[in-house]
C-alpha cells in the first residue's frame, strides 16, 4: 500500500481558491511535489512556490478552450494506479507514470451559473478517480479540509485509511449532487415540485434524542438550502433535543413574521402566547399571560435584544429553550445560571422553502405556506366595519392562527393572544376551548380561524364569550348564515379568502 508520506506527490485543481496558496506553501515546505494547471498553477506560482504544470506531465498544452486539461493516462493513471498490484506498478514504470498520493480537486458551482460550459468534465473524473482508488490515494474536495489533512500528514500515521475512506466517501457525494444539479437544468423542469428530486442531506447536530429517550435524533440540513439553524449558536444549556428543535423552529419563525417587538412562547409546536408590544419587557409578560401554566417547559422566542430585566422574568418559569438575535452580557450572564437551559442566538429565518414530511417509504412536499396580512384588501362582509386598531389586532390573530395545528382558533386583544384552541377535530370545540382559555379576556377581543366555519355555531359562540371581531377565510357553503350571525350580534366578520391549515 502506498503510503503519502513516502511518495510525497500531490495534484492541486481548483476552482474555489480559497486558501489554497497557503496550503500549497505548506505541503512544499513538508517536502511535497505539486502539480497543477490553469489558475491554481498561476495563483502558486505568483507566491514563488515551486509547482510543475500539468501540460509537463501530459505533453500536451490545454486544448479546445480548456475542455481538455487532464484528461490524459499520464493524470489518470497516477491516480487510478493500484500500488497493490504488481502489474500496475510495472506498467506505470514503463509509462513513465509517478503516482499521485493526493488530489485537490473542487469543482465549478454550476448551479450558481448553468451553461453549457460550466459542465466541469476533467475536475469531476479526477475526483471520481481518486476516490475509486482510495487505498491509496487521498482526495480533497473542500478547502474546509486543509487543515485536518495537513494535520494528518505531520502526524505519525500519515493520511491512514479511515481518513482516505472518509474523504472518498465525501467526494462521491459532491460528485453526485453535481451530476445532478446538471441533470435537472438539462430536463427543463424548473417547477416548484420537479419530477425528479434529489436531496443531500448533512448532518449538522446529533440530538440529545428523539421524540423520547429511547430514540436517537439528529438534525440534517438540506445541501444547497439556507437554514437558520446553520448559523445559530447555543450559548448554553444542555444538547438540543428533537422536540425542542421543532418548538424552536415554530417559535423563531412565529416571532420572526413580525418586525415590531414579539415574543412567541411555544409548547408541543403550537403557541400558548404571543404578543407584541412597544418594548419586548412587555411583550414577554404579555406572551406569558395568556397562558402560563402551558409556559411551563415551553420554548420562548423574542425577536429583539434581550436585557436584563427580559431576562429576569424568563428564568422566573421553568423554560426549555430562549432564542432571540442577541442578549446583553449582563443578561447572558444571569440566563446562563440556568444550567439546562438553553440558550440560542439566531438570524431570521430564509424561508420560501419547501416544506417536507416523511411518510412510508417517501415524503409528501409542499411549498413553504407563507403568511401574509393584507388587511386593505380583506372583505368587511358584516354591517359593522372595523376601527384601526381591531384590524391590527386581526393581522396579529391571523399570524398566530396560522401557526396553530388544526383545527385553530386564536383570540387577541391589544396585540396579545388571549385564548388559543387547536388541534381539535372539530371547530366548535376549538373555538370553545379558546374562549374557556380566555375567559372575561375575551370581551372586546378579535378571533381568527385558520379555515371557514362550516355552520353558524362557531360565530355564535364567539359572539356570546363578547368577542367582537372575527376574522376567518370565508368559503363555506353556509358563509351567509355566518354573516347572519355576525350582524344578528352586532360584530364584526372578515373574509380573508385564503386558508391556513396546520396539521
Amino acid at each position: 500500500m502506498c503510503d503519502t508520506k513516502q511518495m510525497p506527490r500531490a495534484l492541486l485543481s481548483v476552482y474555489d481558491k480559497t486558501g489554497i496558496v497557503e496550503f500549497a506553501q505548506q505541503l512544499h515546505q513538508l517536502g511535497w511535489e505539486l502539480i497543477s494547471s490553469g489558475g491554481t498553477a498561476t495563483a502558486i506560482s505568483a507566491a514563488g512556490i515551486p509547482v510543475i504544470d500539468v501540460a509537463e506531465i501530459t505533453g500536451y498544452p490545454a486544448i479546445l478552450g480548456h475542455r481538455v486539461v487532464t484528461l490524459h493516462p499520464s493524470i489518470h493513471g497516477a491516480l487510478l494506479g493500484d500500488l497493490s498490484d504488481a502489474a500496475h506498478v510495472a506498467e506505470m514504470e514503463r509509462l513513465n507514470i509517478s503516482p499521485i498520493a493526493l488530489a485537490v480537486v473542487n469543482l465549478y458551482p454550476f448551479s450558481s451559473n448553468p451553461s453549457i460550459e460550466l459542465i466541469d468534465v476533467g475536475g469531476p473524473a479526477m475526483v471520481r478517480a481518486a476516490a475509486k482508488n482510495h487505498a491509496h490515494v487521498a482526495v480533497v474536495t473542500n478547502p474546509s479540509q486543509y487543515d485536518e489533512i495537513l494535520a494528518a500528514i505531520k502526524s505519525a500515521t500519515g493520511i491512514d485509511a479511515a481518513m482516505r475512506r472518509s474523504l472518498a466517501a465525501q467526494a462521491f457525494a459532491v460528485t453526485a449532487q453535481y451530476d445532478e444539479q446538471v441533470a435537472r437544468w438539462f430536463s427543463d423542469d424548473t417547477a416548484a415540485l420537479p419530477q425528479r428530486m434529489s436531496l443531500h442531506l448533512i448532518r449538522e447536530d446529533t440530538l440529545r434524542y428523539g421524540e423520547n429517550p429511547h430514540q436517537q435524533g439528529a438534525r440534517y440540513r438540506i445541501e444547497g438550502n439556507n437554514s437558520w439553524w446553520s448559523t445559530a449558536q447555543q450559548l448554553g444549556g444542555k444538547e438540543m433535543s428533537y422536540l425542542n428543535v421543532l418548538d424552536g423552529e415554530a417559535a423563531w419563525n412565529l416571532v420572526s413574521s413580525f418586525n415590531e417587538p414579539c415574543v412567541a412562547i411555544i409548547k408541543h409546536a403550537n403557541p400558548c402566547g404571543l404578543a407584541v408590544a412597544e418594548n419586548i419587557e412587555t411583550a414577554y409578560e404579555r406572551a406569558l399571560a395568556c397562558d402560563p401554566v402551558s409556559a411551563f417547559g415551553g420554548v420562548v422566542a423574542l425577536n429583539q435584544l434581550v436585557n436584563l430585566s427580559v431576562a429576569e422574568q424568563v428564568i422566573d418559569i421553568f423554560t426549555e429553550v430562549v432564542i432571540a438575535p442577541a442578549f446583553m452580557p449582563d443578561a447572558l450572564e444571569l440566563l446562563q445560571t440556568k444550567k439546562n437551559l438553553r440558550i440560542i442566538v439566531a438570524e431570521r429565518p430564509t424561508g420560501g422553502q419547501l416544506h417536507m414530511r416523511s411518510i412510508d417509504g417517501g415524503l409528501l412536499v409542499q411549498e413553504s405556506d407563507v403568511v401574509k396580512t393584507p388587511v386593505d384588501s380583506w372583505r368587511v362582509v358584516s354591517v359593522a366595519t372595523p376601527t384601526k386598531a381591531q384590524l391590527a389586532d386581526a393581522a396579529v390573530a391571523w399570524i398566530a392562527c396560522a401557526s396553530v395545528s388544526s383545527n385553530a382558533i386564536t383570540l387577541v386583544r391589544d396585540g396579545q393572544t388571549v385564548g388559543i384552541g387547536g388541534g381539535q377535530q372539530n371547530r366548535v370545540d376549538a373555538t370553545r376551548l379558546a374562549c374557556e382559555r380566555a375567559g372575561e379576556r375575551a370581551h372586546g377581543a378579535v378571533a381568527a380561524s385558520d379555515a371557514f366555519f362550516p355552520f353558524r355555531d362557531g360565530p355564535d359562540m364567539l359572539a356570546r364569550h363578547g368577542v367582537a371581531v372575527v376574522v376567518q377565510p370565508g368559503g363555506s357553503q353556509r358563509d351567509e348564515e355566518s354573516i347572519a350571525a355576525a350582524n344578528e350580534h352586532g360584530i364584526v366578520m372578515i373574509f380573508t379568502d385564503i386558508r391556513h391549515f396546520k396539521h
